[in-house]
């Protein structure tokens, strides 16, 4: 499997089944998902912890550490994943309409080369 032959429907699927076979559905409600989504993006953030924002770039240099911080990525994908396939949630058409909201909230002419969030309170 790769990024370029892979398709979500495929990665949602495997999420699915992984579930399926353990019988974690009885387990898997939307906020139990999305607070396990939380401790593991929180795992893969202890990765940037007190490093500097070069630092964190030059993460692609050491194999161990890219691997490990990928790993945790990982977990936080599948999580997303597992929540979307609880809820119905198509995720190619909800990540397409939220670009489209973002692409008016910040327009190229304004944001550009900028932090958005300096600029506006509200998130993404």
């Amino acid at each position: 499997m790769n990024d370029q032959t892979t398709t979500v429907a495929e990665l949602a699927k495997l999420i699915a089944d992984f579930v399926d076979e353990r019988d974690w559905n009885q387990f898997h409600s939307p906020k139990n998902i999305s607070m396990s989504m939380a401790i593991e993006a929180a795992e893969l953030m202890e990765h940037f912890q007190w490093i500097s924002m070069e630092e964190s770039r030059e993460a692609t240099e050491d194999i161990e550490q890219l691997t490990a911080i990928g790993e945790e990525l990982a977990d936080v994908m599948c999580y997303a994943l597992a929540l979307a396939n609880q809820l119905g949630i198509d995720v190619s058409d909800t990540i397409d309409r939220k670009m489209r909201k973002n692409r008016i909230k910040y327009p190229v002419q304004d944001f550009q080369g900028r932090y958005g969030h300096k600029h506006r309170r509200d998130s993404t």
